[in-house]
């Protein structure tokens, strides 16, 4: 077998054909995992809807996309409508999203029929681990910054330093001020949805 020649052409014709099958073998790679990576992410979303409607046996019609500009950006929120197991309303689970310390915050955060909070978690988070990361216990019912219950129809949910009732998490005010804003921002597009007075 000859030798090839190391010349220009020849090394670009081997680079493409390199390239050529090294996409296509990532492509096969997406192709594989995007079934299995959607189902996961689908199951975490169920499992995460539970948690939040505090209700194991909670029935879950299709989602509800809603576009909203919020200071001058396009949002989405997506509304989930839940029922019980005899097919009464008990709220809904809204995913909301805004941008936190270390990037996007995503929070799926549970509302009853009156809008009352019965739970949150977080759906995805760039914040600092250590510190930011704390959001997904410190606002639960036995954490320092507790909102399970409250209802922002009441008062929009801020942190004690803006006047609010809520404790932020030690060292990450901007983080907390984010999920605040995540869930007063979920909170307004469920009352909408739901034609409760905000």
């Amino acid at each position: 077998m000859e030798k090839l020649k190391s010349s220009l052409p020849n090394m670009v014709g081997v680079l493409v054909g390199f390239s050529i099958i090294i996409g296509g073998l990532l492509a096969y790679v997406n192709h594989v995992t995007e079934g299995p990576i959607k189902h996961k992410q689908e199951q975490t979303l169920a499992a995460g809807i539970k948690t939040v409607m505090k209700n194991n046996n909670v029935k879950v019609a299709d989602p509800e996309t809603v576009n909203e500009t919020i200071d001058g950006k396009a949002a989405s929120f997506i509304i989930h409508p839940c029922a019980d197991n005899a097919g009464n309303k008990i709220g809904s689970a809204v995913e909301s999203t805004t941008n936190g310390f270390g990037g996007d915050l995503q929070v799926l955060v549970g509302f009853d029929n009156n809008g009352n909070i019965l739970g949150y978690t977080i759906l995805k988070s760039s914040e600092t681990p250590g510190l930011g990361a704390k959001a997904g216990v410190w606002f639960q019912k036995d954490g320092k910054g507790n909102i399970i219950g409250m209802n922002p129809k009441e008062k929009p949910l801020a942190v004690s330093k803006d006047g609010g009732d809520v404790d932020a998490i030690t060292a990450s005010t901007i983080t907390s001020r984010a999920f605040l804003k995540a869930i007063n921002q979920a909170y307004a597009v469920y009352a909408k949805e739901n034609m409760i007075n905000i």
